[in-house]
């Protein structure tokens, strides 16, 4: 008989970092604290924010006290300067990440671009500046990709890892879009630089009902409707 699916409430409340410290320690039959760092990395760091050594620790601790993970001293054979701790998911913390990942409400991305945020004020900035800034965030981007890519070469290897490798295999291609989208904001920055002026007052549509209207599902906004004609 296939187990029953978790109930809605089934899970604890944890914050993102402890959801993710506990997805990784669900993938191995033991890591140290040192390891599930570089588990971090490897996966959500792409597209989730990956945890510092601090707060692997902190959550660890946490997972610990509400009996999600169990711990145990490192054999002398296995220990070394990282590894003197081993943490291990228990069948709570199973149950816990079933209940989660099948019943917690899809929470909306949020997107934090420190570029686009200097764009946004380049009034205060120089065209040349921003697209040297830019060129940087492209190459980044690029690297991002490739380092993705990269990771999902070892996933596909190794069916346990299906699912990382799916996660893996958007990575590459967000990046990749990352790039193509920095590159178009190259040509639009020289737009904006011959079409800006410092205006004498705020325009009418700066006030309602502008900010007092959003676009809902049925709202009827054709595709490209913010470009310059």
């Amino acid at each position: 008989m296939s187990e029953a699916a978790p109930e809605a409430d089934d899970h604890p409340s944890l914050n993102p970092n402890g959801w993710t410290v506990l997805g990784i320690v669900s993938y191995s039959k033991e890591l140290s604290g040192y390891q599930v760092k570089k588990w971090a990395d490897f996966g959500p760091g792409f597209f989730n924010l990956s945890p510092s050594f601090s707060q692997v620790y902190t959550e660890l601790k946490r997972l610990e006290k509400l009996g999600l993970v169990s711990s145990r001293d490192a054999l002398p054979d296995e220990t070394n300067a990282r590894n003197r701790r081993l943490y291990r998911i228990t069948a709570a913390g199973e149950r816990a990440l079933a209940g989660w990942s099948q019943n917690a409400p899809v929470e909306r991305p949020v997107l934090k671009h420190p570029m686009l945020m200097r764009v946004m004020l380049g009034h205060f900035n120089q065209p040349e500046i921003l697209k040297s800034m830019l060129v940087e965030h492209i190459e980044r981007a690029d690297l991002q990709s490739r380092q993705a890519a990269h990771y999902a070469q070892f996933a596909a290897n190794d069916p346990y890892f299906a699912y990382v490798w799916v996660a893996l295999r958007w990575s590459e291609r967000y990046y990749a879009a990352e790039r193509t989208l920095a590159i178009e904001l190259l040509k639009d920055i020289d737009l904006a630089a011959e079409r800006y002026s410092k205006p004498t007052a705020l325009p009418e549509w700066f006030e309602a009902p502008m900010f007092s209207d959003r676009v809902d599902d049925d709202s009827d906004v054709p595709p490209n409707a913010g470009r310059i004609r």
